[in-house]
């Protein structure tokens, strides 16, 4: 069996919030509090942490429209899915839109921050390689030139965006080793346990149901909807496993990772479809990468929101909280707050897409009320600099570097793709699922913690992978995200309630990855492009 089986991960942060105030974090992107601290001598701060703005849909806003514009359509929101609506309306030739953002920058979970040793994300990190499903990823990653061409059917990827090896490597029984799979010293029940579970996920990737779809696809909507296998929704991804006699303490290990990694939660609170999900509907290959591979940047999935701004910035408001839409018959009126200078426009819209999370959609859609209780996970995110790569006994410094023994995720190396050679100096990003608790619980607590009170959590972490890295770090940034990401929990993703999320509301559409249940690229573009779709035809009936 291959210890590079499957390593996608950490991908989650794709814009799930696109109204990026919601968030802990949200509000202003350069905002920062610094900090002096006795017990370590580097530099840093709490970044991102002002939520002023996004609170004013909470206590409510008191300006009044001192102005009125009329316009076809208003995106609300500008994570992943509201650029990919506005992408879409930019290449089918549509230009009566404007898509307005809360925050002083668009990129919801998929914003980046750099220095002067590089850039670095601040959540989403990479996408795999998108299946033939995946078709709205296909076509906007050949306009931007991370697919150059096709040979036998089969995308061929700029060399320089897949990830350079080595990709992945674990910290166990005291060493690093390839993959990410605990291999050392494990007992041959635990290796018969993996070879039958990875076997398991070999023949799903290929099944299908009743009615010829595959079970599991990307997007989601395009998975069978066979009845044996969406039960599958109805128990945890570790139900299952103990269903199937899987018990090993290590393979248990691997899977709650992966299902912390891309969901925020453990595999007891994750949905077994959507555990199965995470491992089986990862399909794309290309003609010069299989399918383990992922296309990444030093920044992150920041590089694919600087390319949907070229392509769609002549049409984006920054700093422009819609803090209220009333469907009048025949439209809308938007009411958005300038949070600059606190002047207030009201735009006449015959569409709206709103592309916020749909927990904050009542806050601001007069009449609108969700049936459907959803469950945000909160993270933390730190990015550390060092004045030279860890040192480490075992498998080489690898692009993902993960420790058995921690309850983060581990760091990601954001110069893992720089074309410098011989430099020392690097920026790691760190990722914390805060998963202990209920998320409500978890997002309490992140308010209450002090930038010491997180040093104090990474700081001793990193010196049980790296014994001796402080003396290193030169800064540390901390961002939390208060609702980072949707959770596919038990019973979620095939509910009746969550297929009714995709119906608009009047002449309001909505978009945004808490509709898919999963929070990946693929799944906010689809959101977006979709509903963008709908208006367009409206407009041509």
């Amino acid at each position: 069996m291959s210890t590079k089986f499957l390593k996608i991960s950490r991908r989650n942060f794709i814009g799930a919030i696109g109204f990026g105030a919601l968030a802990i974090a949200s509000g202003f992107l350069g905002y920062r509090r610094f900090f002096k601290s006795k017990k370590y001598s580097f530099s840093g701060g709490i970044v991102g942490a002002n939520s002023r703005v996004g609170h004013l849909l909470r206590t409510g806003v008191t300006a009044r429209p001192t102005e009125t514009r009329i316009i076809d359509t208003v995106i609300v929101g500008g994570g992943i899915s509201g650029l990919s609506a506005a992408w879409w309306f930019k290449k089918n030739g549509f230009k009566d839109y404007l898509l307005l953002e809360m925050d002083s920058d668009v990129g919801g979970n998929s914003i980046n921050g750099s220095n002067t040793i590089s850039k670095y994300p601040w959540g989403a990190h990479y996408v795999p390689l998108p299946g033939p499903e995946a078709h709205y990823v296909r076509e906007f990653f050949e306009e931007i030139g991370i697919i150059q061409g096709y040979e036998k059917g089969l995308p061929v990827f700029n060399e320089y965006f897949l990830c350079a090896d080595a990709n992945e490597r674990l910290f166990f029984q005291g060493e690093w080793q390839d993959g990410l799979v605990p291999q050392h010293g494990i007992q041959n029940e635990d290796k018969k346990q993996y070879d039958e579970f990875f076997a398991f996920i070999e023949r799903l990737k290929n099944k299908k149901g009743a009615d010829k779809k595959f079970i599991f696809s990307i997007p989601i909507d395009l998975s069978s909807q066979d009845s044996e296998f969406l039960k599958l929704d109805k128990i945890s991804m570790a139900e299952f496993m103990t269903g199937k006699g899987w018990n090993s303490r290590y393979l248990n290990w691997y899977v709650n990772y992966c299902c912390r990694d891309d969901y925020g939660m453990p595999h007891s609170q994750v949905s077994a479809w959507a555990g199965l999900h995470y491992f089986a509907s990862r399909a794309g290959v290309g003609a010069n990468a299989d399918s383990q591979s992922v296309v990444t940047w030093p920044e992150g999935n920041g590089f694919l929101v600087s390319k949907f701004k070229s392509l769609v910035g002549d049409h984006v408001q920054s700093n422009s909280l819609v803090f209220s839409i009333e469907n009048i018959g025949s439209g809308n009126k938007v009411d958005v707050l300038n949070t600059l200078d606190n002047s207030c426009t009201r735009y006449l819209a015959k569409n709206v897409i709103y592309c916020g999370p749909r927990f904050a959609a009542s806050k601001v859609i007069k009449g609108y009320k969700s049936e459907l209780t959803l469950e945000y996970a909160p993270w933390a995110i730190a990015n550390i600099s060092l004045k030279q790569k860890p040192e480490s006994h075992g498998a080489p410094l690898s692009w993902d570097n993960v420790s058995f023994y921690s309850k983060s995720l581990g760091y990601i190396v954001a110069t893992h793709q720089d074309l410098k050679f011989n430099r020392n100096e690097t920026v790691i990003t760190y990722y914390l699922p805060l998963d202990e608790k209920s998320p409500k619980e978890e997002r309490m607590a992140a308010y209450q913690k002090s930038y010491h009170d997180w040093l104090d959590i990474i700081i001793p972490d990193l010196e049980k992978m790296h014994p001796g890295i402080s003396q290193t770090i030169s800064n540390v940034d901390v961002w939390i995200w208060g609702h980072g990401m949707v959770s596919p929990g038990i019973d979620y993703l095939w509910n009746k309630k969550r297929k009714d999320f995709v119906k608009p509301f009047h002449s309001i559409e909505f978009a945004h990855s808490d509709m898919s249940g999963i929070s990946i690229f693929e799944e906010a573009q689809y959101r977006g492009v979709e509903a963008a779709k709908r208006i367009l035809q409206r407009a041509h009936s």
